[in-house]
This record gives C-alpha cells, structure tokens and sequence, in this order.
C-alpha cells in the first residue's frame, strides 16, 4: 500500500497560492478572454463565407474553458480545505469575473450557432478541427433559443458575479465558519466544525445521532433568516432569468444542462412513486431493528446493526476500497492507488473545513482530486470509493478534447454509485464474514435505496413546490419549514416518526444553494437507478462488460442521456417500466436483509 497522507497536495495545479505562476496564470486568461470577447463581437453571421473564423471562436472558447476550469478546480480546492482563510474567498469572489467574461463570450457563440441556416450548419460541423465536438456545439446552437439579446445576457453575467453567485458564496462563507456544541453520551461538550456533522448524523450510536442534530440544528435555526434570504435570492434570480429568455418552466433550464428529457424524469419519479413501499421495506426493517414504531430524520442515513467493524482508521478504510476495487475492477484499482500515491485525496478532520464531499480536477494536467472529511465510519469508505468512481470517469475523458468531457451530472452520478455497488459487492463476497458482519454489510449496502428513493424525492419535490411558490414572491422562512415537512412525511408515509422530521433540511444541505446549476439532487437518483442496471449487466455478464462500461462513460459528453443508454444498453429511459424493473430488482436483497435480521434475532 502506498504512503498514506491525510492531506492532498496542490502543487502540480501551481507551486503556490498567489506566486508568480499562479498570477502569471490568471492575468494571461484575463487577457485572452478580454481579447476573446472583443473578437467574437466583430465577427460576421455565420454562414458558408465565414466558417473558418467561428471555428476559430469556438476552439478559443474551449482552451479558455479548460483554463478556467484548471483555476477553478484549484481555487474550490484551497477553499474547501480552509474556509476561514479570506485570501482564498477574495480569489474565489475574483475568478466570479473570470466567469462572468466568459459567459460573455459563450453569448455571441451560442447567437452565432444559433441563427446559421442547416446547410450552413452541416458544413461547419463538417470542419476537421471539430471532429467529437457535434454534440457539445448542437446542445450550444439549442440553447441559443433561449436566450436574452446579447448586451442583456452580458449584463446578467455582470450582476451574476455579486447577485446569484453572491448568494452561493454567503451560504458557503457563512456555513464554512459554523460549529456548534455536541454533548457527548459521557457528558463531554465539544465545539464541533460544522463540517463534521455529516458524519456524526451517521454514527451508529443512536443517542449520538440524535445529540449532533439536535445541537447543530440550534446553530441552523440561528442562521435560518439569512439561510432562507439566500434561497430566495437564488431562486428569484433563476425566475427572473427564465421568464426574460423564454423559459416557460424552471425544469427547462436544469434539465437542459442534465442532457436529459422531461419525459424520462417523469418516467423515473413516476416508477419511484408507485414503487415507494420497495425503499420502505427497509426502513420498516430499521425501525424494528431499533424497537420503535418509526424512525427520525436522523436515523434513515445511519448504519441500524450493531457495528460488527472497528471503528475505521483511514488506513483501513482504504483498504476495504482497495481490497474490493482489486477484486472486482483492476484497473479502478490501480488508478485509486495512483490516487494515494501521488496525494490526490483531502481526508483530515480539522476545523474551517466545509462540509461535504467531492471530486474535481484538471484536464490541463490530466489529474484529479477528492475532498472529504473522514469520520471513521463504513458511510465515510463509501463516499470515498462514490468519489473515487467520478475521478475515474473524469480520468477515462481526458484523453477527449476539452468539450466533450463535460458530462452532465446525470451520468456523472452513474460512475460514482456503480463504483460504491463495486466496494459493498466485494466486501459482501468474502467467505470469513460472520452472519452479523453480513448483516451489517448488506444493511449498509441497501442505506442507498431509501436515500436515492425516498430523500432526494423530497429533495425534488420541495425545490418544485418552493419554485413555484417563489414565482409569486419572497417564501417566509416559516413556509420553507413547512414545505419540507410535509413533503417528508408524503414521500416517507409511516416509516417517519410524527415529529421526527428535519424542518431545516433545507437550510442544512449545500446542495440546494449551488448555483452554477439548478435542481441539483435528483441526477443523484437518476445515477443510481442507472448505475444499477448497469451493475446488474456487470454481474450477469462478467469482467467482459467492463469493457462496455468504459465506453458508456467515454459518451457521456458526446450524447444525450437516453443515446448514453440507447448504446450501452439497448433500452428506451423514457419508459416507466425501465426504471420500475430496477427498483424491483431491489426486492431480493431487501429478502436477504430481512433473512439476515432474523438470524440475528
């Protein structure tokens, strides 16, 4: 096993934060973006005369955007990792003008594409230096139709630096500096990061569940009046916009960057409605596990069996995704010991950390990184080998050109779940585990299905009831808190305690204040359902439909979500009955937890 480091390293991004690379860096993208913009504002229509230059336009637009991505990449890197230094926010809030130009520069692109005639058209995607770049520049030249006129779109990326994007940035700075005072079961109180609640809410002593959401929910309710200034303020923006470029739905928007059609996530939340009492079986099984006729919010994502593993040092925790990837993936395997190698992975408990998880990197440098608080338990080791599952896809792209590895979110999810079926898979398959460590795995292994099944449903259908509710004003806070209530109890039913539900889930999760991209949760769904059919191909067919597999990721930013599937697996998404075989398909395993609880009396 490679030297294991707690901390990631950043060097090969730039040799030092604010040195002379670094700086050397952004004013050269400063200025080629400057000189980008001004070139695309004195280019003619686009038509069979002018094609070489618009092809011009759009190879700048891509080197611009993989350079910007690289400073990006970096800058989230350093924030993330010490949200409390304010040099890092300043260039956070600096790169936002980076942003903001270049928008301006996809404005004239996407008007160009946009108004060319199809014969035109045709012959420009004919052009040689396109070659993999059709489905990127089609997806630009649709987008087209929704659009203000080019000096309203300019003006929207201006105020986006301190409007939409300033909202984000106030969640992040606000929550990155929160902690709040956990009493433990031997009656110590500690000042606990914010960023370590995920964690605790995963524990597998109750009490010390209940205890962490109960004390840092006081810290969320303290902050709710800013916390909901924000959403609204997010949400206000996107409704502005939408109505002035001519999107009738806020779905449009968001659906549009998943690459997705609205009749295939109708399909999918319409099988997951009809099949809700799949998702909670298991939770009925964790309730009785736990002796009480329901559980609380804090009860669905945590581990319900006695914990028959050590608590998890980092050590150990990658070798269970070691062992697992190796057994099941080898070249997965031998990329996430490239990983450890070469210190690409953020891992330390520390205060001014932000909460959460992810994976970004940089197809400058062909490399990527993965943040992530580790907490010791088996849910941290599976948000370890769901991150190390996106960084393999972004590495399977980078030998793409810079358009086509931008896969949406949708199939992006895919590659991470399928990685965590390989991890419970491979650990599941070991002859030496007792029936109460199978136990414990398979109930680990099935904790998704409530949580892509039932939470992000929540998710969804909250962000489209407060979506809707916001287009006729400003929501208070205390109808945010309602909204989310009943939502949970709708999509949850009896398995939810009266009284056990999260009224500031809202507030407390990152993702409903990300806002480079709209209705974030539900592509979360969306993967894992396809990420288990997938898998069920994989076990059916062997290491033979790696193969397959691979080249499903390396389409997945050159073809829509149901081409993606069409290819891989000759199946239609838009049909109800895809989804609803999948969730059926869960059904066995349910039966093997439900035998294994019983052995355990």
């Amino acid at each position: 096993m490679p030297e294991l480091s707690p901390t990631w390293s950043l060097e090969s991004y730039f040799p030092e934060f604010n040195g002379p690379d670094h700086r050397k860096f952004i004013a050269k993208v400063s200025a080629d973006l400057t000189a980008a913009v001004t070139a695309a504002s004195g280019l003619p229509a686009l038509d069979s005369t002018s094609i070489n230059p618009w092809v011009e336009l759009f190879l700048r637009y891509e080197d611009l955007g993989a350079r910007l991505g690289h400073l990006g990449s970096y800058l989230a890197c350093l924030a993330a990792a010490d949200s409390s230094n304010e040099a890092y926010q300043s260039a956070e809030a600096a790169i936002a003008v980076n942003y903001a130009a270049y928008s301006k520069l996809e404005t004239p692109l996407k008007f160009g594409l946009g108004t060319a005639t199809a014969e035109t058209w045709q012959k420009f995607l004919a052009d040689d230096r396109l070659q993999d770049a059709g489905y990127p520049l089609n997806r630009l030249r649709q987008s087209a139709k929704f659009q203000m006129d080019q000096a309203a779109e300019a003006l929207a990326a201006d105020l986006g630096v301190d409007g939409l994007s300033g909202w984000g940035r106030l969640y992040d700075t606000v929550s990155g500096k929160m902690t709040f005072e956990m009493p433990w079961p031997d009656g110590r109180v500690e000042t606990t990061p914010m960023s370590q609640r995920r964690s605790l809410l995963t524990h597998r002593d109750r009490a010390v569940r209940s205890a962490a959401f109960t004390a840092s929910n006081k810290v969320w309710a303290a902050n709710e009046d800013v916390m909901g200034a924000a959403l609204n303020g997010i949400a206000g923006t996107r409704h502005t916009l939408y109505a002035r470029r001519g999107q009738d739905h806020f779905l449009d928007a968001p659906l549009h960057d998943a690459g997705v059609s609205r009749e295939t996530i109708n399909a999918m939340f319409s099988a997951i409605k009809a099949n809700y009492e799949t998702p909670r079986r298991i939770l009925r099984l964790n309730a009785q596990i736990q002796g009480t006729p329901a559980l609380n919010w804090h009860d669905i994502g945590a581990p319900q069996l006695p914990d028959t593993l050590p608590e998890l040092s980092w050590a150990r925790g990658v070798e269970l995704v070691e062992h697992s990837f190796g057994k099941m993936y080898p070249k997965l395997h031998d990329y996430f010991r490239v990983m450890l190698k070469k210190r690409w992975i953020e891992n330390e408990q520390r205060p001014h950390k932000r909460a959460g998880a992810f994976a970004t990197g940089s197809s400058l440098i062909n490399e990527e990184r993965i943040f992530m608080t580790y907490g010791r338990t088996m849910n941290d080791v599976t948000t370890l080998a769901h991150e190390a599952g996106h960084t393999w896809h972004s590495h399977l792209l980078n030998p793409l050109r810079p358009s086509a590895q931008g896969y949406p979110m949708t199939l992006a999810e895919t590659a991470s779940t399928f990685a965590e079926s390989i991890l419970a898979e491979g650990m599941l398959d070991n002859a030496d585990l007792d029936d109460a460590q199978r136990a414990f795995l398979i109930e680990g292994s099935l904790s998704h299905a409530p949580a892509f099944l039932l939470d992000i449903p929540v998710r969804f259908q909250f962000e489209s009831k407060f979506y809707t509710e916001r287009k006729s004003g400003p929501v208070p806070v205390s109808r945010i808190k309602e909204l989310m209530v009943e939502t949970q109890r709708e999509v949850f039913g009896d398995t939810l305690a009266i009284g056990g539900e999260d009224p500031l889930f809202w507030a407390s999760k990152l993702h409903f204040f990300i806002t480079d991209l709209s209705f974030y949760n539900f592509p979360y769904t969306f993967g894992f359902l396809l990420s288990t059919a997938l898998f069920q191909e994989f076990k059916k067919q062997g290491p033979a439909f790696l193969e397959r597999y691979e080249t499903f990721l390396s389409l997945t930013g050159r073809a829509s979500c149901e081409d993606v599937v069409k290819q891989s697996l000759d199946r239609d998404i838009r049909d109800p009955e895809f989804w609803a075989e999948t969730i059926r398909g869960l059904n066995p395993a349910i039966d093997r937890y439900q035998a294994a609880v019983k052995n355990l009396g």
